[in-house]
Order: C-alpha cells, then structure tokens, then sequence
C-alpha cells in the first residue's frame, strides 16, 4: 500500500517511517511536517494510506480528513486520547496514541489491510436493497450509503434517508437487519437500527446523527456490543 506520513514533529515523523521500512506490504511515498501540502499531494496522487496527526498547524488532522472526503484510508496518530469519538465519525481506520509501539502500529496495519480487502470484495457485491412499500405494487431502490437510520413502527418499518425521505415498508427489522451490510449498521435498540457512518456524537444514552436532528436511543442490552463495534473501529 502507497504510503504518507503527515506529522509537524521530525522524530514522530522518523519513528513512523522505521516502522514502516519494516513492513514489506507498505510503500512510503513521502512524508510532511506541512498538513497544506500533505493535502494537496493526497488529492492529487495514489495514496491508500495516511498516517496522521491530529494536532497539525493550519489545517488540523480533523479538518484534513473532511477536505480530504474519504479518498484515503487514514490511521490517526495523537498524544491524546479525547479525539476517538471523533476519529469514529470520519471512518478511520485506527487511533494510535503516543508514544506508538511497533506492535500497536503492525496492528494498525493489519486493520488496513482487512479494509482495503473489504473494500475490493463489497464492490462485487450489491449496494443497495429494494423494498416493496405500504403502497401497493411499489418497490423502491434504496443504496446503503443513503440510508440514516430504521425505525420499528410496530407492523411496518420506516426507513429514513439522507434525502430526507421516510420509506414504509412490510419487512421487519431482523430481515433488514440480516440484508444489510453488518460493518455499516448496528442495532442500537430493539426499534432501531443506525448507519455507523453517520453517527456523529453520543450524548448520554442517545446517538447523535450527521445532519439530522434524530436521537436514537442506545438501549441497555446493546451498550457493550455498541462499544466494542466502535472499540473495533478506531482504538482495538
């Protein structure tokens, strides 16, 4: 995997590459003290993977990872540990803690190397579900990536979307529940199911959704696996 470092500190940015020159598998193309033109060069070259720092000058690590939208698999490397939360919203793959080890960097890899995996196998793959509505003889094509959250309403189940569309359809939640991709969605309560990548923050026992005024609820039985799900993404 082609490789970038991005880190305002030069020992930092020395210990990452040792590591780095230890792993076959990893191909460091260049490394940056400057976040601006660490950004530029993502955008514009082959990179599959960023080791970054949170607290870069001018453009933050937070901020380089909204600008960047995605286009790299990113690995957040930090002296503090109050940013996982936020490290969990925009999808990274692992949040190392300074002073990083070997072993917890090769474990970082490794989750790279599982995503990047997962990526090429769910692009084999269907994207989408169709649902037949509370309409008669309607189905709708609903993409994964669309779909905010689920809602149990008793007989029926609402599926609402990014577009802010609210679909009702026959299906029960255990039949969406198996249908849809298990690393994107988790069932936070015995009503409701939510997109992991939209998740934004947890206030208290509820979960707070990207541009969505919705509170799901985080129900008691579910807490421990809701926590390892988020463990598993960002801190394992």
């Amino acid at each position: 995997m082609n490789c970038i470092v991005v880190d305002d500190e030069k020992i930092a940015i020395e210990i990452i590459e040792g590591y780095i020159e230890k792993l076959p598998s990893l191909h460091l193309i260049e490394s940056f003290s400057d976040s601006v033109k660490a950004l530029d060069f993502a955008q514009n070259n082959d990179v599959d993977l960023i080791f970054l720092d949170i607290n870069m000058p001018t453009i933050t690590g937070l901020t380089f990872m909204e600008l960047l939208k995605g286009k790299s698999m990113v690995v957040l490397t930090t002296a503090y540990s109050e940013y996982a939360l936020e490290g969990f919203k925009h999808d990274v793959v692992d949040y190392l803690t300074k002073p990083i080890s070997f072993e917890r960097f090769y474990e970082a890899t490794q989750k790279t190397s599982r995503r990047k995996a997962n990526k090429t196998a769910s692009n084999t793959i269907d994207d989408y579900i169709m649902v037949k509505t509370d309409r008669k003889g309607k189905y709708v094509r609903i993409k994964f990536e669309n779909i905010l959250y689920i809602e149990s309403l008793k007989n029926y189940v609402a599926i609402y979307t990014l577009q802010g569309e609210r679909i009702v359809t026959l299906l029960t939640m255990k039949e969406l529940e198996e249908r849809l991709p298990e690393d994107h969605f988790f069932r936070a309560h015995k009503s409701f199911i939510v997109s992991l990548d939209q998740i934004n923050h947890l206030d208290g026992g509820e979960i707070m959704l990207t541009d969505s005024d919705a509170r799901i609820p985080l129900g008691v039985t579910y807490r421990d696996r809701f926590f390892k799900v988020l463990e598993s993404k960002i801190m394992q």
